[in-house]
C-alpha cells in the first residue's frame, strides 16, 4: 500500500527502469494548490491492450513479480488521483516508452502526504541498471520564491565516486538534504 506521493513516484521510475528505459526524466512539483508529477521513459512502451491491462489490479506482467499475480501501482494511482480531484494521464506506444502525469489537489482531504522526497530521489538514483535518470524537483510557496534544482545520476555517480558505497551513498544524502532544506 502507497501512503505518500514519494511512494508512487518510486514504483513509477521502478516500472520505467524494468521496461528496459535507457532514460528516465521525472519532474516533480509542490506548489500551494497541487502536486504535480510527471515521468517519462523510453522503455518498451505498452499497447492499449497493455495500458487497459497494467490498470486492472488483478493482472500483472507475466513474470514481473514472482509469487503474485497482482499489480497495484498503477491502479492505486489512479485510485488515489481520482479521489482528490486530481488527474492521471498515461500515454504509451509500444517501442516509444511511456509518459505518465499525475497530480493531487492539495486542498482535498483525501491528497496524500508528499512523504520523504530525499529517501525517494536516493532510492531511485541507486535503482539497478545503467540508465540516465534525470530528477527536476520545483517547490513553489505561492509566496513569489520558487525554488528548484536537477539531479543526474551518471553526474552524481560520477561526483561521488559511484552509488555502490555507504560513504558515497551518506555523501549523497546529506547533499540532497541541503537542496530540500534550501
Amino acid at each position: 500500500m502507497h501512503y505518500a506521493v514519494t511512494d508512487y513516484v518510486l514504483d513509477i521510475v521502478q516500472n520505467a527502469c524494468e521496461a528496459r528505459a535507457s532514460k528516465v526524466k521525472v519532474r516533480f512539483c509542490e506548489t500551494p494548490a497541487c502536486i504535480d508529477v510527471v515521468v517519462e521513459d523510453d522503455g518498451k512502451g505498452m499497447s492499449h491492450e497493455e495500458q487497459e491491462a497494467a490498470l486492472d489490479p488483478f493482472h500483472s506482467e507475466a513474470g514481473k513479480h514472482p509469487g503474485r499475480k497482482v499489480g497495484l501501482g498503477l491502479p492505486f494511482l489512479k485510485q488515489a488521483t481520482e479521489q482528490c480531484g486530481g488527474v492521471f494521464e498515461l500515454v504509451s506506444e509500444p517501442g516509444k516508452g511511456a509518459r505518465l502525469h499525475f497530480s493531487f489537489d492539495r486542498s482535498n482531504i483525501d491528497c496524500p502526504p508528499v512523504g520523504d522526497v530525499v529517501s525517494f530521489i536516493l532510492s531511485a538514483l541507486c535503482l539497478p541498471g545503467e540508465q540516465e535518470l534525470c530528477i527536476e524537483r520545483i517547490r513553489d510557496d505561492g509566496h513569489g520564491s520558487p525554488s528548484s534544482y536537477m539531479l543526474n545520476k551518471g553526474e552524481l555517480a560520477e561526483a561521488v565516486g559511484g552509488l555502490e558505497k555507504v560513504a558515497s551513498l551518506a555523501l549523497l544524502k546529506s547533499y540532497i538534504r541541503s537542496l530540500e532544506e534550501g
